[in-house]
């Protein structure tokens, strides 16, 4: 399943991924987070998340060419061909874990989509004003629970810390790019990844310091997912995710 070598293209395919594998761990927690509130919170971003991934699939699939459309790339693409963030498919675990995650990954998007935004491709600024005022409530959450929880009890707090030294060694990929990013860098289409990573500190920084958890001194290592180097947890989540409409090829609700 080969598609055009297009630099703007697989562009939106990160974009999109990302957000589309993210919806699909969050949406493990329907009926089963800690809380009614926190059960229909983590719903409702998976939806936002998965509306994001829609509408970057949806541009994709007009530069594809026929033949593309969203449910093709998200349910019938294999493992290497996806190129979310190693971070975003990570496990759920617990709700610290999702929701440490979560914040490192809410503020990436806050970040990324402000830049986005101003776009020289119309369609892609559009994509990200419209994404930017969700993953702004969405930040709010997370980071709210970050606060709640790692200023919270010993044991709230050692849980947080656990989820946030697990975590760490995935924060470094967001700010990675390639020459594919590099050409779209040049052109005003996409924003440069490395110089959001100050905007991105500038964000979480706060967040962390009244939360009380000290982020790890190890440096963050882990990348690939962007290039398809996806790490062991990958082919389970597809496996679920893609299992009907492979199984039934054109099925409809």
């Amino acid at each position: 399943m080969n598609l055009p070598q297009d630099d703007l293209l697989h562009y939106v395919l990160r974009l999109a991924d990302t957000p589309l594998i993210l919806a699909q761990r969050l949406g493990a927690w329907c009926g089963h987070a800690p809380e009614l509130e926190i059960d229909l919170a983590l719903a409702n971003i998976a939806l936002d998340l998965l509306g994001q991934a829609r509408n970057f699939y949806q541009y994709a699939a007009g530069l594809a060419g026929p033949g593309w459309d969203e449910d093709r790339f998200a349910f019938q693409r294999d493992e290497s061909a996806f190129s979310n963030l190693l971070l975003a498919e990570q496990p759920n675990g617990g709700f610290n874990d999702t929701l440490v995650r979560q914040f490192l990954l809410d503020a990436w998007h806050h970040c990324l989509y402000r830049q986005l935004s101003l776009s020289r491709d119309a369609s892609l600024a559009a994509i990200a004003a419209k994404a930017l005022k969700e993953v702004t409530y969405h930040l709010r959450f997370s980071s709210g629970w970050m606060i709640r929880l790692g200023d919270g009890t010993l044991q709230s707090h050692d849980r947080m810390q656990q989820a946030l030294n697990g975590l760490w060694r995935f924060t470094a990929e967001p700010f990675l790019s390639d020459a594919t990013e590099q050409r779209l860098v040049q052109q005003g289409i996409a924003p440069d990844a490395a110089a959001l990573q100050a905007a991105w500190h500038t964000l979480t920084a706060p967040v962390l310091q009244a939360a009380t958890l000290p982020p790890p001194t190890e440096a963050a290592w882990r990348h690939g997912g962007k290039q398809g180097q996806h790490s062991e947890h990958f082919g389970y989540l597809l496996a679920e995710m893609q299992f009907l409409p492979r199984s039934q090829p054109g099925c409809r609700w």
